[in-house]
């Protein structure tokens, strides 16, 4: 009569289990290998989302397009604006390229509340990548659609004659202003996102705040024309240091480029950590 197997210690198992989440633990690449697939990975899907559907590339160039044609030649005509030595288009230009990437990146939490109701969010969660990992993925991925919006408008400042700098690193400066901005703006969306978790009220609450922060920064008009209260609002918004870069990168204008892309740089992180903190409420 064969004897029945022996289970092993109690002690045993429980080392072998540990040995085992040790061992899985330490085949997870670094946290930075980690970042930076996430920040390919969707900035491929990215892409391929634009490659397949020029659509949306397409309509979003329609409002600078106005902004520019209406506003900016109407106003350039009347000088209503006073911008110094700086033609009124070449002004605007910049503050209506910000503005476009704005529109893009302040819904994209839109996106993280549907991946959730149709299961992408969950499965995505299950993976080892970490929360943070995940949304400053998302947020770069929502700057890189916002670069489309970028070489649309220089289309167009090329089609009007809108005398801007065309030197490549002066480009590429505006590339990374505007990819920061948008990473800003798109956390800050899915911050919200992890708030109201419900795509009707994010949609009320982006339509509310887009245009005072498009409307209390510089871009439309230099910020010693506000009001004194209104020009307090300016400098806190992270738009008016992205329409500050550019401008200076794109027009020549006095700009303080680092401290610009500084207060871009702590406002993007400052949204990934908080949207990385609230993303665990759109999975319950």
């Amino acid at each position: 009569m064969c004897a029945a197997p022996v289970a092993p210690p109690a002690g045993s198992v429980s080392a072998a289990a540990a040995a085992r989440a040790a061992s899985a633990v330490a085949d997870l690449p670094p946290w930075w290998r980690l970042l930076g697939s996430r920040l390919v990975t969707f900035s491929l899907l990215e892409l391929r989302k634009i490659r397949h559907d020029r659509t949306e590339i397409y309509t979003r160039a329609i409002q600078p397009m106005l902004w520019l044609l209406i506003f900016g030649e109407t106003f350039t005509r009347i000088k209503a604006i006073p911008t110094g030595r700086t033609p009124y288009l070449e002004f605007l230009a910049p503050g209506i390229m910000a503005q476009s990437a704005l529109f893009v990146a302040i819904f994209y939490g839109i996106m993280i509340i549907w991946e959730r109701d149709f299961g992408i969010l969950t499965k995505l969660m299950a993976t080892p990548t970490p929360r943070i990992a995940l949304i400053t993925g998302k947020a770069f991925a929502a700057g890189l659609r916002s670069v489309a919006q970028v070489v649309a408008i220089l289309a167009l400042c090329a089609v009007l004659r809108i005398e801007i700098s065309w030197n490549p690193l002066r480009l590429l400066g505006v590339v990374l202003v505007v990819v920061l901005g948008s990473a800003f703006f798109a956390t800050l969306s899915m911050t919200i996102a992890g708030l109201v978790l419900s795509r009707d009220r994010l949609m009320g609450i982006g339509q509310a705040i887009t245009m005072p922060l498009f409307f209390g920064s510089n871009a439309l008009y230099p910020t010693a024309l506000m009001p004194g209260w209104l020009q307090g609002l300016a400098r806190v918004n992270p738009l008016s240091y992205e329409v500050d870069a550019l401008r200076g990168l794109l027009v020549g204008t006095d700009s303080s480029l680092a401290l610009d892309v500084g207060v871009l740089v702590v406002a993007a992180v400052a949204g990934i950590v908080a949207a990385s903190a609230l993303l665990h409420r759109l999975t319950r």
